[in-house]
């Protein structure tokens, strides 16, 4: 908690700039950052307590804005547990944001498609997941300030939120899969024997992230929902090596799609 209003300190020390949501973008997601219409921006790794994204498609900037009027806080880029931090460093920037006065949070993140109805560079909003990190950030001493030792996830994903996502998709006439993720720890991608058995576990998509600041803003008593890019499709019977090209082209081709629902529901806050 002490290393949490460290870093709060030293940002309000930066701007002032006052909040009402947070977003993470994921891999190769960063449509959304261009249409900010920015306050302030600061390195993760000058802020006390954050530590640095060693991963290439991910900038590494705490942004604050305004996005369509509405105020947030956005992270471009996350940290990822396959980087060789902890849980906790991983979720630390959610606690961060949920102390600099967040009131939901959305998320972002670039996923492998294992339902065969899935096409690549559509999306997919999270009804559920499953963790297949068996890490959970959550793990150790609990600190009743920023939430219960036995926080509830029978619905992860808030209701009221993944609604107005539904809608705005509707709205704006474009295709929303709904599904259930599985994080897996990587960073290699999955073999054959593990993607059908992440299908037989019921998993729709298949990423690295997201989950452990799901269950952090869920201790957190925070609102959050969550959208997939999906990258590629990951058909055990005719699996195709992974390019990253073409997982960056989809995402960005996704990402327009998940620009136009996350503005739209701002709009409603």
């Amino acid at each position: 908690m002490e290393e949490i209003l460290k870093a709060v300190e030293f940002i309000r020390n930066i701007t002032n700039f006052k909040v009402k949501t947070g977003i993470i973008l994921g891999t190769g997601l960063n449509q959304l950052a261009d249409r900010v219409d920015i306050k302030a921006i600061i390195q993760y790794d000058q802020i006390p307590g954050f530590v640095k994204s060693t991963v290439e498609e991910h900038k590494g900037n705490l942004i604050f804005g305004n996005l369509e009027g509405h105020p947030v806080v956005m992270m471009q880029g996350r940290f990822h547990y396959y980087e060789g931090y902890t849980m906790q460093q991983i979720v630390f920037p959610v606690r961060v944001m949920k102390f600099l006065g967040i009131e939901r949070l959305l998320v972002s993140n670039a996923a492998g498609g294992l339902n065969p109805d899935f096409e690549p560079a559509s999306i997919m909003l999270l009804n559920d997941h499953i963790n297949f990190m068996f890490a959970n950030p959550l793990f150790g001493p609990n600190d009743n300030r920023l939430g219960i030792r036995f926080p509830d996830m029978s619905c992860p994903y808030d209701k009221n939120l993944n609604t107005l996502i539904i809608e705005a998709a509707k709205n704006l006439q474009i295709e929303l899969n709904i599904g259930v993720y599985a994080a897996w720890i990587g960073p290699s991608f999955e073999t054959r024997a593990e993607y059908r058995f992440l299908k037989m576990a019921g998993a729709d998509a298949v990423g690295m992230s997201t989950v452990p600041e799901v269950i952090a803003a869920n201790h957190l008593g925070l609102p959050v929902a969550a959208i997939s890019v999906i990258t590629d499709l990951c058909d055990p019977d005719r699996l195709e090596p992974a390019k990253m090209d073409d997982i960056l082209k989809n995402a960005n081709i996704a990402e327009t799609k998940l620009s136009k629902i996350f503005t739209k529901i701002l709009s409603t806050f």
